[in-house]
This record gives C-alpha cells, sequence and structure tokens, in this order.
C-alpha cells in the first residue's frame, strides 16, 4: 500500500480478513469514507509516459552519426562559397529526415495504451446501495460487483461468486477463462493461479461476483507491470549501431585525407584557397550524401513488402532487424495455434470417436479407426453431444471475417463439435433450473422438460460425473458402472490429459417424480455418457515456419502463460525439440548460469511473469542473440520493449502490447514472422549491397582526385559533380539495388553477428580494388585532354566515373553468384535505373544550362563508345571472380 506499507499476501486472506485488513464492512464503504481514500490513495488512473511530440520525431531522425557530418559539410560548403553543393546536401538530408518522420508518425498513431485499457466506469456498494462510478474514484476496500462482459477496474478478492469466470489471457497469458470463487490459498501461489482475486484489466466471461478492492492504479498487478515497462529502455538496432560506427570512421578518414592533401598540395606551391577547394571536394568524395537517404528508402520499400506479408513496422529500423533475428521468443495462443478451441475426440463407453475440422466452422466428420461414421446412429455418441449441447451457453454464428463464439471457448468447442453431427436447439424447450459451474463443484447441470417427466443434463470434470454415476450408457442402454468400468475410464482419461486435452466429461438423469430440486439431489445417480478431448489445435502452417526457423539457424523458444503440459504437447506436434517444459517457478528456483544452460535444451516456459521474460532476455541477450519477442496481453509489454525487435498481435493484442512493440503481427500468425525474417535477411543482404558499391564508387572518385594531385594535373573532378554522381546517378542505381530479390538460399544461411560490421574485411578489400580501378581509369580518361580543353577533359573523367560505376553496379547484384546464375533481368527497376542514369548524364553533357552548372561540355559519339569499351572489363572481370568462387564453393563437398 502507498507510505511504504508492506502489502498483505491478499490471496492468502479470507473475506473477513481482507475486510478487517482494510477496514471496510459487507455493505461497502461511505461516500464520506471513500472520498477520503481517493485523496489518500490517489485517483484509479495509471502514471503515464509522455508520447513524444512530431517535433521530437523529426529531429530524432538526424541523430545518425551519418547525417551530423552530412550537415557539417554542408556547412563548410557554404562558408567557403559552394552555395549550391550546400544546398544540395542539405535538401537530401531534410528529404530524408521528413520520409523517416512520416513513416514512424504514421505507424505511432495508436491511442495511449495504458490509459485505454482500464475501464471508465465501474459499478460498486456504497451507503449500502448499488452506484455506477467513474473507475478512476474506485479506492481500497471499495466493494465491487462483477457482471458477465464487464472489466474489472482493480485488484479484487472475491466475497461471492456465481459460475464466474474471467479471461486473464492481457495480464497472465492464459488461453482459457479462469473459474473464480471466495477462498484462501497460499501466499506464494503464482498469479495465474490466484483463483480467489481478479486483477485490473481482465474481463468477466461468465456468471457474476463481488470482491473487495485491494490494490488501485499503480499498485495494480496491471500497473506494476505498466511501471516495469516505462523503466525499459530502447535499445539500437543492429543497423542503426552500424550506421554510426560507419559515420564515425568516414568522418575521420574524410578529415584526414582532406588535411593530407592541402598539406601536399602546399608542399607542391599550389595556392591555399585552390588547396582548399581540393579538401572540400576530397571530404565530399569520401561521404556518400545519398546513403541516408536510400537506407531510409529501402526500409520505407521494405515496410510496405513486409505489410504484404501481414507484418506492420512501427519503427523504420526495425524491419531489417527482423532479419537478424538469431532467436524468437513466441506465444502460443493464437500465434502457433489458431486459438480456436476445437473437439478433436469423443470417447464413449462404446468407442472413440475422431473429430476433424479445425476451428469454429461447423465442418468435419466423426471417424471411428479413421473411417466416416453418421454420428447421430451411434446412440451413446448421439446422447453425449446432446448433453454438452443443451447443457451450455454458448453460440456461435457467421460473421466478417469468419465464424465467431459467443460465450466462453470451451463451450464454444462443444456447441461447434454437436452443429457438425447436425444437432441445434431448435425446437428445444425453455430449461426448467440450473445449477452453475463453478471451481468447487467443477460440474453444471441445466434441467430441461421431456417425455415422461424431467431431464437432468450434466458436464463438467469426468472424475467428479464418475464419482456421482451408477450407469454407463453401453450399446444405447444404460447398465451398471462396475469398478473395473470406472477405473479403465479414469485410466483412458489421463492418457488424455498427458496429450495435453482438455477434458470434459457428460452425463444425463431422468429425474424420478417428487425428487427434491437441489444440486445434491439432482446430480446423483447419473448415467456416465463419455468426455471430449478439446484442444487449441496447432496452426497448420507453423509446423513448416519452424522448419524453416531450424533450416535458418533461429532458435525458437515457446513462451506462454498456459498450463506446461498443454504447451510441450502442442509443442512437440509441432516438431519443436524440446527437454520437458519449465515453469515460472522453475525459473525462480533457478541461477542465471543454470537457466542459461537449460535454454539450450529446453524450449517450452510456462507460466511465466513478465519479470521472468524480461530475465530470459538478458540471459539470451549474453551471448549476443537478437531476439524477437511476440506477445498480445499487458503483461508482455516490458518484454516487447526490452527484446531486440518486440511482436505484438495485431488481432487479440492489447494497445499496451501494441504500443510497445516494434512491429504488429497483422494476422497473429508465426509463419508471417517467420516471412518477416526473409524480407528482413533480403533488406540487409540489399542495404551491405549498395552501401558498398556506394563506398566503391566514392574511393574511385578519391583516387582520381588524390591521384591527380600526386601527378601534378588540375582537380579532375569539382564538388557539385561529385555530388551529383552521388545524390543522382549512384542514387538511382542504389535505390534500384535496393530491390534485389531474396537469394534462392536467404533462408538456408545462419542469422549475421549483430556486431559485425557492414563492412567485412572482404568487403573493404573489393571496395578498396574495385575503388582504385575505377579511379585509375578516370585519371586516364581525363589526361588526354585536360590540356588542349580543361572543361571537355572533366567531363569524360565525371563521365567515365558513371559509366564504370553502371558496370560495377552489375557486380553488386550479388557477392556470391554471378549474373547468369541470378537472370539479368530479375531486377528490371535496376536496368531502368541505368537506362536512366545514362539519359541524365547525357542531359548534363549536352543540355547548355547543365554546362554552366556542372562545368561540362558535349562529348563526340566516339566518345561514349570509348568510355564503354574501357569500363567493360570491370564487368567481366568480376563475373569470372564469382563464377571462381561457385566452382570452388560447389567443389568443396565433393572435397571432403
Amino acid at each position: 500500500m502507498p507510505g511504504g506499507e508492506p502489502l498483505p499476501d491478499w490471496c492468502s486472506l479470507a473475506p473477513d480478513e481482507v475486510r478487517r485488513e482494510l477496514d471496510a464492512g459487507p455493505t461497502g464503504l461511505t461516500a464520506q469514507e471513500a472520498e477520503a481514500r481517493l485523496q489518500r490513495y490517489g485517483a484509479n488512473v495509471l502514471r503515464e509516459e509522455a508520447r513524444e511530440t512530431r517535433l521530437q520525431v523529426f529531429l530524432r531522425q538526424f541523430k545518425s552519426v551519418l547525417i551530423i557530418i552530412l550537415i557539417v559539410a554542408a556547412a563548410i560548403s557554404f562558408l567557403v562559397g559552394e552555395a549550391l553543393d550546400a544546398a544540395a546536401i542539405l535538401t537530401i538530408v531534410v528529404l530524408n529526415a521528413l520520409l523517416g518522420f512520416s513513416q514512424e508518425w504514421q505507424a505511432g498513431e495508436a491511442i495511449e495504451a495504458l490509459k485505454k485499457l482500464l475501464v471508465q466506469h465501474a459499478v460498486v456498494v456504497r451507503d449500502g446501495e448499488r452506484q455506477e462510478i467513474d473507475a478512476a474514484g474506485v479506492v481500497p476496500g471499495d466493494l465491487v460487483l462483477l457482471e458477465m462482459g464487464e472489466r474489472v477496474p482493480a485488484d479484487l478478492v472475491i466475497v461471492e461468486g456465481t459460475s464466474l469466470e474471467v479471461d486473464e489471457a492481457p495480464l497472465t497469458g492464459e488461453s482459457s477463462p479462469v473459474d473464480k470463487a471466495p477462498g484462501r490459498l497460499p501466499a506464494e501461489t503464482c498469479l495465474a493461479e490466484r483463483s480467489n482475486m481478479t486483477f485490473a484489466g481482465t474481463t468477466v466471461v461468465n456468471g457474476h461476483g463481488r470482491g473487495i478492492v485491494v490494490a488501485t492504479g499503480m499498485q495494480t498487478e496491471f500497473g506494476q507491470i505498466a511501471g516495469l515497462s516505462q523503466r525499459v529502455g530502447d535499445e539500437a538496432t543492429p543497423l542503426a549501431r552500424q550506421m554510426d560506427r560507419l559515420g564515425r570512421d568516414l568522418g575521420l578518414i574524410a578529415v584526414g585525407i582532406a588535411v593530407l592533401a592541402v598539406a601536399v598540395g602546399l608542399l607542391q606551391q599550389r595556392g591555399l584557397l585552390e588547396m582548399f577547394l581540393v579538401g572540400v571536394s576530397l571530404a565530399v568524395a569520401v561521404i556518400p550524401e545519398g546513403l541516408p537517404a536510400v537506407v531510409t528508402l529501402t526500409l520505407a520499400i521494405g515496410i510496405k513488402n513486409m505489410m504484404r506479408r501481414n507484418c506492420l513496422i512501427r519503427h523504420l529500423p526495425a524491419s531489417e532487424t527482423l532479419g537478424a533475428v538469431s532467436v524468437i521468443c513466441t506465444d502460443k495462443t493464437g500465434t502457433l495455434t489458431r486459438n480456436e478451441m476445437t473437439v478433436v475426440r469423443v470417447r464413449t463407453p462404446d468407442a472413440e470417436f475422431e473429430v476433424t475440422g479445425a476451428g469454429y466452422a461447423p465442418e468435419g466428420e466423426f471417424l471411428v479407426e479413421e473411417k466416416p461414421v453418421d454420428p447421430l446412429a451411434d446412440r451413446g455418441l448421439r446422447l453425449f453431444l446432446r448433453t454438452v449441447l443443451l447443457c451450455n451457453h454458448a453460440s456461435f454464428a457467421l460473421e466478417e471475417g469468419g465464424w465467431r463464439i459467443f460465450g466462453t471457448p470451451t463451450e464454444g468447442a462443444l456447441v461447434v463439435a454437436a452443429a457438425k453431427a447436425g444437432l441445434s436447439r431448435e425446437g428445444v424447450p425453455e430449461a426448467a433450473t440450473e445449477f452453475s459451474f463453478n471451481s468447487t463443484r467443477k460440474r453444471m447441470t441445466i434441467v430441461y422438460p421431456g417425455e415422461g417427466g424431467h431431464v437432468a443434463y450434466v458436464k463438467g470434470a469426468p472424475e467428479v460425473l464418475l464419482a456421482r454415476s451408477s450407469r454407463l450408457m453401453v450399446g444405447g442402454s444404460a447398465v451398471p458402472l462396475t469398478q473395473d468400468r470406472r477405473d479403465a475410464l479414469l485410466g483412458e482419461l489421463e492418457g488424455y490429459a498427458s496429450q495435453g486435452l482438455r477434458v470434459l466429461g457428460a452425463a444425463c438423469r431422468t429425474l424420478p417424480a417428487g425428487i427434491e430440486w437441489t444440486a445434491d439431489a439432482v446430480e446423483e445417480d447419473l448415467t456416465f455418457l463419455g468426455f471430449a478431448g478439446i484442444v487449441d489445435p496447432p496452426r497448420p502452417e507453423a509446423a513448416e515456419a519452424i522448419r524453416l526457423c531450424r533450416s535458418a539457424g533461429i532458435d525458437v523458444i515457446m513462451i506462454t502463460g498456459d498450463n506446461p503440459l498443454t504447451a510441450y504437447t502442442i509443442a512437440r506436434d509441432l516438431g519443436l525439440s524440446s527437454e520437458g517444459a519449465l515453469t515460472g517457478a522453475d525459473l525462480e528456483a533457478m541461477t542465471d548460469d543454470e537457466l542459461e544452460a537449460r535454454l539450450r535444451t529446453t524450449k517450452v516456459l510456462s507460466r511465466v511473469t513478465a519479470e521472468h521474460k524480461l530475465r530470459v532476455i538478458g540471459i539470451l541477450s549474453r551471448e549476443r542473440a537478437v531476439i524477437a519477442m511476440t506477445g498480445d496481453g499487458v503483461n508482455d509489454a516490458p518484454a516487447l520493449r526490452k527484446a531486440s525487435i518486440g511482436i505484438a498481435m495485431g488481432i487479440k493484442g492489447t494497445d499496451a502490447a501494441k504500443e510497445s512493440s516494434d512491429m504488429v503481427l497483422v494476422d497473429d500468425n508465426f509463419a508471417s514472422i517467420v516471412a518477416g525474417v526473409e524480407e528482413g535477411r533480403r533488406e540487409y543482404d540489399n542495404i551491405a549491397r549498395f552501401t558498398r558499391y556506394l563506398l566503391s564508387s566514392n574511393v574511385g572518385e578519391l583516387v582520381a582526385i588524390v591521384g591527380g594531385l600526386l601527378l601534378g594535373l588540375p582537380l579532375i573532378l569539382i564538388p557539385v559533380q561529385i555530388l551529383w554522381i552521388n545524390l543522382v546517378t549512384d542514387g538511382l542505381t542504389a535505390l534500384a539495388l535496393g530491390l534485389e530479390p531474396a537469394e534462392r538460399d536467404v533462408m538456408q544461411r545462419r542469422p549475421r553477428d549483430p556486431d559485425e560490421s557492414i563492412l567485412t574485411r572482404n568487403a573493404y578489400l573489393v571496395i578498396l580494388v574495385l575503388g582504385v580501378w575505377l579511379g585509375l581509369l578516370t585519371i586516364y580518361a581525363f589526361s588526354g585532354y585536360y590540356e588542349a580543353d580543361i572543361d571537355r577533359a572533366r567531363t569524360m573523367a565525371f563521365t567515365s566515373l558513371i559509366v564504370f560505376e553502371l558496370y560495377n553496379v552489375l557486380n553488386f547484384r550479388s557477392f556470391r553468384f554471378p549474373l547468369h546464375r541470378i537472370g539479368v533481368f530479375t531486377n528490371p527497376t535496376l536496368i531502368l535505373a541505368i537506362l536512366g542514369s545514362l539519359a541524365l548524364q547525357a542531359v548534363v553533357v549536352y543540355v547548355p544550362v547543365f554546362n554552366a552548372f556542372l562545368g561540362t561540355a558535349p562529348l563526340a559519339l566516339a566518345d561514349w563508345g570509348f568510355l564503354a569499351l574501357l569500363g567493360l572489363p570491370v564487368l567481366l572481370v568480376g563475373e569470372a571472380y564469382k563464377m571462381l568462387l561457385l566452382r570452388l564453393r560447389n567443389a568443396a563437398p565433393a572435397a571432403s
């Protein structure tokens, strides 16, 4: 409680003890006392984080080191009189920021999640009367009334409950509604098993009851998780870290080369102003001005591709981060499974029936030994299905988007099973009476009038019904239930449970005249009809997605609030290999080192809390894993924020989960995550391609300028020409490289090391060799003309670099496969970009206004032919090198 007072273990107290602890009477608080407590404890609201303003989101786009360097370069260009250069650089910087801002602001428009999840009203008893108040005014000690369909306004201890069931999935991850009833539990009972309490943000799905408020606002379980989520900081993505590192490296290189070149020029007796201009040119040549914009545009295009794969990206870099994932921590319900409880087996005393068809669609068959049978021809099966249909309040209907259940999922599964056999409630008279289900009785009975009297239809825990039964339905007739038959059925029941099935039994009884209509009297001397095995079936595509993860070197860990046996069974059915399952209690009993060792072999974690999930992420991060964490509930929000990429469910996810995530899974399907990983890997490969391509081009420019300087030649390229190459012609082709299709083996490779630079040692070597080659060829093209016409010489150098780089871009389509293997026309956008770059270069060569702007002069057709032949070996040698590598890779297995 506030003020540093220790919190009691509320679940361990009886209702009267809770009232004494909170000084609350059985008829609720008085209005005066409630107002005093509101002043003492504060409003029943969550303390919220301030959302970023539009300005803050826009300014965040300038945090990249590379962007800062470009702004500095623009400022220097302006100071030395190169206003056009400065304007060009700043324009690309601002456009890049606007694009990033647009993507992030649109994705972040969700309503404040944590505020929305608390209900807006509550029904309480004050001054002995029922009152509806604003939920913010609920205080500890209030007596709250709980009705079906209502959200729970605060943490409560149950004092009364009739058939009370609560959906706690947003808080605990439990897939099935939880029975609630008064009682005492051990203080160490885990959150998901506190059946004598309900919690803020959960929903009553059946029955009604009353509860005493024991915590409000930030003191609730919901509020504590919200606070934990707010304390978890956002982590920089691998791509952002690599780009910052690249920006720092390029900045240091630019300054070093510029200073060295100025010093060499001054030693050669060149003028200070001329050398300062050379220094600026070199700095511009080193920095790939178009790189941030191309990265941003590529990620934006990737976001649209992700959306087609049902992955809604909320932050630009997250799409690429997904491609670096090495561990996926996934929820079970709705992600690996359909989140549609389904009857898959029915065991009557006569036979076992397999029921086909998954989900809530009333389509399927009844099989015995894999052969279809008429379910209505078997009297025992027909009576079982009629019983679970009539002893039921659920219904289903076809709505836009599919079949929907009204009622609890388990009851809905039974109604759908009856509908598959052709049974419905049409023509059934109104029930005469009902004895509701609760966690103590573990059974439910509805009595209907029938021929010759009334019939009681009973469903519930099979072992409870067997204990209250004296007969079995065998061969269409009721026969005595012997102890041997009872033991045999209990053994089969254990077999169902061991397979992770939720099991419900059914029984019936024709009531004798004059019977006392009480639960104990009616629910005696029953005829046991059998039991049904119910499961939330795995998604059919999930098994293939897990297999694909295995081939891609991605570890999959199921983390769920559900029952450990159910979770392990689903994992086994999906091909997720695990040495048993660990519960939250198991995690708490282990040291971090012990848990780290177990996570190498045990891939199913159940009954876990928000703190457990954060701990698992921390342990997995020890090995530099890139972790994707899925979640849908309030309890998942802290882990979603802490993970490398948090993935919220789009259908059943709470707003709190979505707001804490980097990505929203539109269809809640695990297979869509794997499709997103493939797209993310393609994005990263393409970013690596065009980054290396742009840098090799810049090295060519650098070698041309420095080489010319060392040879005593005039400045080969002026800054505005370099900017034209970097921003226009290179920018077009680099962006087209960002659309390169994924290589065919992209999901057969292990995840990349997140700390590995985008520029590996081999990449540096390729960039250096190609860059030097391009630079020397450019010097050669310049040297034959500068003495006669400096403008024509610079135009030859300017155009030669563009022609050579257009050959070079084909080298960077793949680092491993030659063109004939990937297909020349598999990226038609690149072909158009090459033709467009040539057309633009022709414009600046032949249109007078561009001659003045860029310092160019018209070239003869023979000049173009000469440059085309001069650059052709750049492509041919690259292709020959890749063919040699491919041959060596193919020969390696045979050699071994």
